[in-house]
């Protein structure tokens, strides 16, 4: 199984280079992968990582100095872990291949190829996954084999297994119908044996036909014969199993003490509700089970449907209690006459009919359920002394690949016929996975539509939180977050639309809105008399496009008259890595009009401080540290020392830092020790749409 989106890739890059390192992180949290990375630096680090870290991959680079890949290898191998080794290599041809699997690695990446390397990880990383749920599976299997095979030894019924119409195994009330007394006797022995000559020819054509894959039949009928040569009538049912791996038919055989004809009268009236002549509820689970199996290895679909009559408890009321078997035996026959003849109908509970459509696609089975629907309610029901309208609700499920699962089917089934009761009956509602891919597209269309109405009619808003200085600096900072106006939903959270608007190019376009909004907002306090200083998200298109970025800011400043110290800039660290020159360039063009940029999520990556080296020459004004060192900070060593470290170094380069998402007073007080220069969070504040928190 593929790893889920908020699972995090445990990678270990071995890399010589710290800078190539931090850009192959780069690469992968900006393609939406959580990264959990790890770098040693020589082979003791190496044996910690292995021995102390959980991990997903390693990607080595070739050729390793600091760590010979033939070191990795053998140190990899001797944990003897199922942890894939990719080669990470400037340039792919025959030979170095050749060395990579002799090597024992399972792949290339290539280190100037983002989306070459990004799908072999992704690969690797999948097909982890996959050896990994196919082990837990196996021992699922084991366990549950273990424990059949428990049952099936205790079972009074005659039970055994066969493999290309051998004995392989029998349970002892089998060895006792035959007249074996161990089960050694029957290993490899023919199941012909087992049969009256007379029946033989017969019996091993349905064996050649088993051996061809056929379904079995539901039962087959002979004589058989034991060890002592006595005969009896028997019936035969064939299960396809699995035994220690291998595939085989589990045959269940009965001794038939009655006319046979008799027997399957009995069987029919067994599976059969005596109130509505419907298969009963054990029954049709058998015939859905084989549908759904149909589906995950055939492809095929079908539809489900449960029928509920409308206002069940009012209707026996009118017709009293002693009716309610005849009400259902109405609507039982209705139902007949309303569904094709291939149809599978049952009584599902006690006033729920079902209907199995096999081979119907989700059209047919909308018209079907809308014709049920239909003839429920044009019908005037028949019932003892009474006549009743009754309509039903229909709630249904197109079975198909995306929902093959006897649970998830009946479950979605049940969710959709008691939808369609809820909402006033009468009424037909189905579930259609593919449907929900159509309407997932359509709702994707729509907040395109209304973003870029937003941008043009001016529907976003700002909100603030304070960004309060530990250190005495008499300047009131707030963040700007976005927001937009939904109307009658109130305010909507960025989270619900920014992944859209990335997808659909319209990111750098909301920037410039936030931008300037922000701009004539801190234009308008200045006009006040209430100077305050704003922080402003940057994304990584608004990053990528330096000269037109800046542009905007300085002629935004210049319409509101604002001078630029008032507005500093915001860009996550893991989006400037990989663009190194852009951001050099950004902060190079606004310094020259007294622009100001902060690097924020700062301390994530392997080794931070290196990328303020790559921007030595134009350093941002303030560090944001990440919240994942703040969050718990007080009961956290590591995260003390690091922040500690990370306050510390700045302040030696001359830039200030931020420690945001603080939420309790334990955190406040270790920031302070730390010299941390501002806090924010929800113990400060929450953000609000009005500038108005109490800084003195």
């Amino acid at each position: 199984m593929p790893p889920n989106k908020s699972q995090a890739l445990r990678l270990m890059i071995v890399d010589d280079s710290v800078e190539a390192a931090e850009a192959i992180v780069s690469t992968l949290r900006n393609d939406g992968i959580a990264v959990r990375p790890l770098r040693p630096g020589n082979t003791e680090e190496l044996d910690q990582l292995l021995d102390s870290q959980p991990m997903d991959l390693v990607l080595a680079a070739l050729p390793g100095k600091g760590i010979a890949t033939d070191q990795l290898m053998q140190r990899v191998s001797a944990r003897g872990r199922d942890l894939p080794v990719l080669a990470l290599v400037d340039a792919i041809d025959g030979n170095l291949l050749q060395q990579v699997h002799a090597a024992g690695m399972r792949g290339c990446a290539l280190r100037d190829a983002p989306q070459q390397l990004l799908g072999v990880i992704r690969n690797e990383w999948n097909d982890l996954e996959t050896r990994r749920g196919l082990r837990r599976l196996e021992a699922q299997v084991r366990e549950t084999e273990r424990r059949c095979d428990a049952l099936i030894e205790s079972s009074r019924d005659p039970i055994a297994y066969v493999h290309e119409g051998m004995h392989i195994r029998a349970n002892v009330a089998y060895l006792e119908m035959f007249g074996f007394e161990t089960e050694e006797d029957i290993e490899g022995m023919s199941l012909l044996d087992l049969v009256a000559p007379d029946h033989v020819e017969e019996f091993r054509q349905l064996l050649k036909r088993l051996g061809k894959g056929e379904a079995p039949p539901p039962q087959y009928e002979l004589e058989a014969r034991t060890l002592g040569g006595e005969r009896f009538p028997a019936t035969m049912e064939f299960i396809p199993a699995m035994y220690e791996g291998e595939p085989c038919q589990q045959v269940v055989l009965r001794r038939q003490e009655v006319d046979p004809g008799l027997m399957r009268e009995l069987e029919e009236l067994r599976q059969r509700d005596p109130t509505t002549g419907l298969l009963n509820r054990t029954a049709f689970l058998h015939a859905l089970e084989q549908a759904v199996a149909g589906v995950a290895n055939d492809g095929q679909s079908h539809g489900l449907l449960l029928i509920e009559p409308d206002h069940y408890q009012r209707l026996l009321q009118n017709i009293g209690l002693e009716s309610a078997d005849a009400a259902l035996s109405a609507l039982a026959g209705r139902l007949r006459s309303s569904v094709g003849g291939n149809a599978v109908l049952a009584r599902f509970s006690d006033h729920t009919l079902a209907a199995l459509l096999p081979d119907s696609d989700h059209l047919q089975t909308s018209d079907t359920a809308e014709r049920i629907r239909e003839q429920m309610a044009s019908h005037v029901f028949e019932i003892g002394n009474h006549s009743a309208s009754i309509t039903a609700s229909v709630g249904g499920v197109q079975i198909g690949e995306k929902i093959a699962s006897v649970n998830p089917v009946l479950a979605k089934a049940v969710e959709h016929v008691q939808r369609a009761v809820g909402s006033g009956g009468n009424r037909v509602e189905l579930f259609d996975a593919g449907a929900v891919d159509r309407a997932e597209a359509e709702r994707i269309d729509a907040w395109v539509r209304r973003l870029r109405e937003a941008l043009a009619g001016d529907h976003f808003r700002l909100h603030y939180q304070p960004i309060v200085s530990l250190q005495g600096n008499p300047v009131h900072h707030y963040e700007c977050l976005l927001r937009l106006d939904g109307g009658e939903q109130g305010l909507i959270a960025p989270e619900q639309f920014l992944g859209i608007a990335e997808e659909h190019d319209l990111l750098a376009d909301i920037d410039r809105w936030v931008i300037e909004a922000a701009v004539k907002a801190a234009a308008e306090r200045l006009r006040q008399q209430r100077p305050v200083t704003l922080l402003v998200k940057l994304s990584q298109p608004s990053l990528l496009q330096p000269e037109a970025s800046a542009a905007h800011l300085e002629q935004s400043l210049e319409r509101h008259a604002l001078p630029a110290e008032h507005i500093i800039l915001e860009a996550s660290e893991s989006r400037v890595f990989p663009n190194l020159r852009a951001t050099q360039a950004l902060i190079t063009t606004i310094a020259g009009f007294g622009g100001r940029v902060c690097l924020e999520q700062f301390g994530a990556g392997l080794d931070s401080f290196q990328l303020l080296s790559h921007l030595e020459q134009s350093l941002p004004a303030l560090l944001k540290i990440d919240r994942s060192f703040i969050e718990e900070l007080a009961g956290n060593a590591d995260s003390q020392a690091r922040v500690a470290e990370i306050v510390q170094r700045a302040g030696e380069l001359g830039i200030g830092t931020i420690a945001e998402f603080v939420s309790d007073a334990a955190s406040m007080a270790t920031l302070f020790s730390t010299g941390v220069d501002f806090v924010q969070g929800a113990f400060l504040a929450m953000p609000g749409p009005s500038m108005d928190y109490e800084f003195e």
